[in-house]
């Protein structure tokens, strides 16, 4: 390794507390929806801490391990001293698409928590797959793909995803949260160093949370308990990573688990997909920072995670992620990837994710996380050329659309009462509006697959804005494949659950189907219109050509 390069730097702690905070609201989602949603509680929750989160720990060590290594690597060959390796955790959209869509259907059906775990390694595994596939094509889309069409999509998923979350929850909870996000913009804008060299980022955990356990229960949203401390503590133990492999191999010599496997491949091929897109786009981001890391490998190693994650017990999977270039202005190198690692794989196989809940309230270190959004968003815009500045807001608006069709969703599932798809069946049309918001328009550009529209959207306006208009034609048509097979904007509402619908699964007898052939259309009307216009303005440059070679006609 470079000698001027070190395995860990003061900053190193900033980047750990940001990704670990990350990486524990992954743990935390994946032991209470498991719980609530498929069955695992009483004798099954062993498979939580026996086997899925000691699973998880294996990806998570392998993949942090790896990427902290192609830091050095990539520091030594280019004798820098500033490299930032690639931020890994868990994949939030796969957690929650992998629980909704495969595991708690599995259960509903068979009351087996067991059964729904056995269907979440298939899918895991099949995502990963795919992602390792990925790595050998990825460079050359990458290539191809206008810089502006990578990071919009990234910016979109940091304002509405990352960024706006994190601060609906800091002005919810104030008294907690306020006094982080203090030191952290004081950090983090002003690079105002504090006395000691204590880093910014580990002050502003350790304020909120003396706060959190000071101030009286009154006047918290969420008290402190300090019997749920010991309650946690007493559940701690060792567990061992096992293999998982035979219970893969149960589902796929099951005939009828097999046949059900073949539904859910409308999500699990999806999901598969986008990891491999989402990863692409966190290289570039990284790229845009400075920091060059090969394509193949990184994403390989990223479905190599994946795939350990499913054969040792972790029905989830892992991805790069997003936030490079904020990890990179904290002023982290390889070690906060190294910690991240170490501390994951520390707390899976001990038991002590409950612990840390319990004990340091997540609202003390989301300002961190805050920040990592602010500053995707903004490279979105100083890292493409100033022309195409544009081409980044138009690919912002899916995001959006698809943050706002969550929270709507949410809001209905809350009332208890009225669902979309009532809301949408009863009008008898398609223009139900909320508030002044057309509800099927915000499914549609919000649909499962907003990653692909808005890098589609965005790499349409930078071709136009460069004048390449055959190549936004090209663009154009790739939209119309994905809308027609069901990867954008078609979907499938049932209740308040938004999902793929492809256009060779059978038609759902339950919900509203919507398969978006007017969109395809549209996309289409793109393509020849942009062609023609190409057509024209190729004519037009020839004729002035020969013009000035011999002189204008009579």
């Amino acid at each position: 390794m470079s000698r001027s390069y070190p395995l860990i730097v003061k900053h190193d702690l900033d980047g750990f507390f940001g990704l670990a905070v990350d990486n524990l609201v992954q743990l935390l989602l994946i032991v209470n929806l498991c719980a609530v949603l498929c069955g695992m509680t009483g004798e099954d929750q062993a498979l939580l801490y026996a086997h899925i989160l000691p699973g998880a720990a294996v990806s998570l060590i392998l993949g942090n391990l790896f990427y902290a290594w192609q830091a050095h690597r990539l520091a030594r060959r280019e004798g820098r001293d500033d490299v930032t390796a690639l931020p890994y955790g868990i994949n939030t959209p796969s957690l929650l698409v992998y629980i909704y869509f495969v595991m708690m259907p599995v259960y509903q059906r068979t009351g087996s928590a067991h059964a729904a775990w056995q269907m979440g390694l298939l899918a895991c595994l099949g995502s990963g797959v795919i992602e390792f596939c990925g790595a050998f094509v990825a460079e050359r889309i990458r290539r191809h793909t206008p810089r502006a069409a990578l990071l919009a999509t990234l910016a979109g998923i940091a304002i509405g995803f990352i960024s706006m979350t994190f601060a609906l929850q800091i002005f919810q909870h104030p008294l907690v949260a306020m006094l982080p996000m203090a030191v952290i913009l004081v950090t983090y804008f002003s690079r105002v160093r504090f006395p000691f060299g204590v880093p910014g980022g580990l002050l502003a955990v350790v304020a909120g949370t003396v706060l959190a356990w000071v101030l009286p229960d009154a006047w918290l949203a969420r008290p402190m308990d300090a019997a749920a401390i010991g309650t946690a503590w007493q559940q701690r133990r060792l567990y061992l990573p096992s293999f998982a492999g035979g219970e893969i191999l149960a589902v796929l010599g099951d005939e009828a688990l097999r046949a059900e496997l073949l539904g859910y491949l409308s999500v699990i091929v999806p999901m598969g997909l986008f990891n491999v897109i989402g990863s692409l786009q966190n290289i570039e981001s990284a790229e845009a920072g400075g920091d060059r890391f090969a394509t193949g490998p990184s994403l390989a190693i990223n479905g190599v995670g994946t795939i350990a994650a499913a054969l040792f017990g972790s029905c989830f999977p892992t991805t790069i992620y997003i936030g490079h270039p904020g990890w990179k202005g904290l002023g982290a190198r390889a070690g906060y990837s190294t910690l991240n690692g170490l501390f994951m794989t520390a707390i899976c196989l001990t038991g002590t994710v409950a612990v840390i809940n319990t004990l340091v309230p997540t609202d003390a270190g989301v300002a961190i996380v805050l920040w990592i959004g602010i500053v995707i968003t903004a490279q979105a815009y100083q890292a493409t050329p100033r022309e195409h500045a544009p081409a980044v807001a138009i690919g912002l608006f899916p995001a959006v659309a698809a943050w706002g069709a969550t929270a709507v969703a949410g809001a209905f599932i809350a009332s208890g009462g009225a669902t979309m798809e009532s809301l949408l069946k009863s009008a008898g049309s398609e223009n139900v509006m909320l508030n002044g918001f057309l509800l099927h328009g915000m499914n549609l550009l919000g649909s499962p697959g907003y990653m692909l529209t808005c890098m589609i959207l965005a790499a349409v306006a930078a071709t136009l804005i460069d004048r390449r208009f055959n190549a936004a034609a090209i663009w154009s048509l790739a939209a119309v494949g994905l809308t027609l097979v069901g990867l954008t904007h078609a979907y499938h509402l049932t209740g308040n659950v938004v999902s793929f619908i492809f256009i060779l699964a059978e038609t759902p007898k339950v919900g509203v189907v919507y398969r978006a052939y007017n969109i395809a259309a549209g996309y289409a009307l793109f393509a020849g219109v942009f062609a023609l216009v190409g057509l024209y303005h190729r004519k037009s440059g020839e004729r002035r050509t020969n013009e000035l070679q011999t002189g204008p006609a009579d």
